[in-house]
């Protein structure tokens, strides 16, 4: 099934993600592709999605993170009907935390 963002940029641009090695390398990467305030918005997108399958309300994720409803709604579909991206890597930011 194709994508809308499949492309050789960003088959280009996750092979570079893949490549860092580290937090710092990470933040200096990021720093230098995408603006803070994008940064911030995917940050967020992760928050909203752990603290919805935690079974908060629109209402504390809107206090907590200040992210629309627009935004919410957005992630809860991608957590029940998306790719299991968010699942997947909640799950391993989960286990992380456990060790």
């Amino acid at each position: 099934m194709s994508r809308k963002v499949d492309d050789k940029f960003t088959d280009q641009l996750f092979k570079a993600i893949l490549l860092l090695k580290d937090e710092k390398e990470c933040y200096d990467f990021f720093r230098d592709i995408a603006t803070v305030g994008e940064i911030k918005a995917l940050g967020q997108r992760l928050e909203v999605a752990r603290m919805l399958k935690e079974g908060y309300t629109y209402d504390q994720i809107v206090e907590e993170t200040g992210v629309s409803t627009a935004t919410i709604s957005r992630v809860k579909r991608s957590l029940e009907y998306g790719e299991d991206g968010y699942n997947l890597i909640l799950a391993r930011l989960n286990k992380n935390n456990e060790n």
